[in-house]
């Protein structure tokens, strides 16, 4: 290994902006309790409002509508619930439909029941099986209570887009509620709660460059709202309990501010350094599967299958060559498991898959490097004829 590593773990999560970091050291100086009436109080709940607003601005939203988390996980297990309110009206959910692609935060069903979770199938090319999803809602039984439907809008593991405003009028036309995870769509694609059709959208301040330990629920309105997840002092109007971690909050509104400007230059440039990387892997290696290729991806990832290559062997080939880069699906542990949204796919998964994912930062000399790396890594498989 020689020179400095590269990072190609993006969609794990993303380096932390300057502007991000410069938001919150400055924050850590605001010693009020947001939900004081002091001066020193009010001050730290002038930034959180400000940060509110950056975020509905990046997801289409209105500011009253966004409730912070401390990430995407929480969001996820706040709205995925039966139990909701229209204004004081209780509104029972009867079930909630998830596609097989889901992140485990979406997946895992949040507060329902396990039996009241139905999967949706995705087709070969990792794309939501709108026809399955059709049949599904059409059996749907509302004595129980209307159906969810979770999707998210870009994949973390293949990157592909999925057909978020056709669901969107098919749980429209059903009475349902959908949840949005925009996790990985956030400052990689446009975002407009309204334009997307949905209910609710989840989005994570370390995804777009903000520190970890930030996230929020967005709602099309402040009408229908979940059963709080976690209850105690009623911030965040009662949703959300615990006082706000501002100091995180100002870093994800930064963030929030970078990731909506120039989204089209960016995704620009970004997508023509993820197609120099794929043409240059093909060319050293014309047998490996870079998994969507032909379906709509977001511009900065590569979900790739080099075939007698173990995705863990793979990946730590490429961590001694300095290059990091993401195996399958990692558990809690740290440990590679068997690809979730590889099964979903219909392709093997005991093999796996490894995931290059980049960024802004990323240059053409580090794109140009890691096609040397894989080069490296490939003729290594060949010349030991290592087996699946």
């Amino acid at each position: 290994m020689s020179g400095q590593r590269i990072y190609m773990d993006w969609n794990a999560t993303a380096p932390l902006l300057p502007e991000a970091r410069e938001a919150l050291l400055s924050a850590l100086d605001h010693i009020g309790n947001p939900s004081s009436v002091h001066g020193e109080g009010r001050a730290t709940r002038a930034l959180i409002e400000s940060a509110r607003r950056d975020v509905a601005a990046l997801c289409g939203a209105q500011p009253a509508a966004v409730t912070f988390t401390s990430g995407a996980t929480e969001a996820a297990n706040m709205v995925l619930t039966p139990d909701f309110r229209m204004g004081r009206t209780p509104l029972r959910i009867g079930k909630l439909y998830v596609s097989a692609i889901e992140h485990p935060a979406v997946r895992e069903g949040g507060r329902f029941r396990r039996e009241d979770v139905s999967e949706i199938p995705v087709t070969s090319a990792g794309v939501l099986d709108c026809a399955a999803l059709k049949t599904l809602l059409e059996a749907h039984d509302r004595q129980c209570g209307l159906p969810m439907v979770a999707v998210m809008l870009a994949n973390n593991e293949t990157g592909i887009i999925q057909p978020v405003a056709e669901v969107a009028a098919m749980v429209r036309a059903h009475g349902g509620l959908l949840v949005v995870d925009a996790v990985q769509a956030a400052g990689r694609l446009p975002l407009s709660i309204e334009a997307l059709g949905a209910d609710f959208l989840i989005v994570s301040s370390h995804k777009i460059g903000g520190p970890k330990g930030a996230g929020a629920l967005v709602a099309r309105g402040e009408v229908m709202m979940p059963a709080p997840l976690i209850r105690g002092g009623g911030q965040e109007k009662g949703h959300r309990s615990g006082t706000e971690n501002a100091p995180a909050l100002a870093g994800f509104a930064a963030a929030a501010r970078v990731a909506a400007d120039n989204l089209d230059t960016r995704t620009a440039a970004i997508a023509a350094l993820r197609d120099r990387l794929e043409v240059q892997m093909l060319e050293c290696a014309p047998d490996v599967v870079i998994h969507g290729r032909d379906a709509p991806r977001i511009a900065n990832t590569t979900f790739f299958t080099l075939p007698g290559l173990k995705a863990e062997t793979g990946q730590i080939a490429f961590d001694l060559e300095g290059v990091a880069l993401s195996a399958g699906s990692a558990c809690s542990s740290g440990k590679v498991g068997q690809s979730h949204v590889l099964t979903a796919m219909g392709y093997d998964p005991r093999q796996g898959a490894l995931r290059l994912s980049i960024g802004a930062s990323t240059t053409q000399a580090e794109i140009d490097r890691c096609a040397a790396v894989f080069a490296k890594v490939a003729a290594r498989r060949r010349s030991t004829g290592q087996a699946a």
